[in-house]
């Protein structure tokens, strides 16, 4: 007897992902709908979609909100219960699928409005079994909310919510079962994104000072803790130093290191973003803008 769907659409927003959206979407049979949104993609990224069934969506960003998930959830809204939203370089195993079968079977799922979704992460032909683990709100009940609002005045080049959270009305569980995520496009790319994530998080970080307490208030904990922090010299070592030694990285071997050592330099990255930012900022209005540690 054939199972029946799962009452969830998947979304996959893509820009140029034809290396890896074949091995995503040949995993999404057992969902009642498969969405690929695309942001005018020059490779064979529709093509792809199209010979795997995904329903395929044009998506032109404007430089400001919304960006694309929020996009889809706000102007073409699935009709399923539930939405999962599933980058092109990560794919479904079939123990996550059971455990979101069995999940959504029971009557847990009516008292949470979304799931936190775990993930094993691969970098340079290993799996990454330690350091900071991999996690995300990416399943939503649809009509639940909305990623957080920032207004983003294209701050970089990315037109989907990577630092964004959802903000959901009710309380969230959890997907035990990881989700593989394993990315064919190589390490220039890896390095190019996070080029670009810092960019974003330089500006984010401009604009929490601008607008003060009341933007403050509104993050999580953590949100707060990084962003006191993250132009402070000693940060992106502090990382280094508990991703690879606290949490084990170096068990993970040579992969294990690397991973860390590109963190760090991320985050070093986006100090130096903020450092530049502001002495332009000074050198062109000839007020004083002090940044920790500069």
């Amino acid at each position: 007897m054939t199972a029946a769907l799962l009452p969830v659409t998947v979304v996959v927003p893509t820009r140029n992902e034809g290396k890896n959206l074949e091995a995503c979407l040949g995993r999404l049979g057992a969902f009642a709908a498969v969405w690929v949104v695309d942001s005018r993609s020059t490779d064979d990224t529709r093509e792809i979609a199209e010979r795997n069934g995904a329903r395929w969506i044009d998506f032109d960003w404007s430089g400001e909100f919304p960006k694309k998930r929020n996009w889809v959830l706000m102007t073409d809204p699935p009709v399923t219960p539930w939405v999962l939203f599933l980058d092109a370089d990560e794919r479904v195993t079939d123990a996550f699928v059971a455990e979101v079968r069995k999940t959504l079977a029971d009557k847990v799922a009516s008292a949470v409005d979304g799931f936190w979704l775990n993930y094993e992460n691969h970098f340079m032909g290993r799996i990454l079994r330690h350091g900071v683990p991999q996690r995300k709100l990416a399943m939503l009940r649809v009509g639940a909310g909305f990623y957080e609002r920032i207004e983003d005045r294209r701050w970089s080049n990315l037109d989907m919510e990577v630092h964004e959270h959802p903000v959901l009305e009710g309380g969230v569980g959890e997907i035990s079962a990881p989700i593989t995520h394993l990315d064919y496009r190589g390490i220039d790319h890896y390095v190019a994104r996070h080029d670009a994530y810092a960019s974003w998080e330089a500006k984010r970080y401009a604009d929490l000072q601008e607008r003060g307490d009341a933007a403050w208030a509104a993050l999580t904990p953590r949100q707060r803790t990084k962003y006191r922090n993250l132009a402070r010299w000693w940060f992106a070592p502090t990382y280094f130093l508990g991703t690879y030694v606290l949490k084990l990285g170096f068990l993970d071997g040579g992969a294990g290191f690397h991973h860390a050592i590109l963190k760090m330099i991320y985050f070093y990255q986006i100090r130096l973003k903020i450092v530049s930012d502001r002495r332009s900022e000074r050198a062109g209005s000839g007020a004083i803008f002090p940044v920790p540690g500069d």
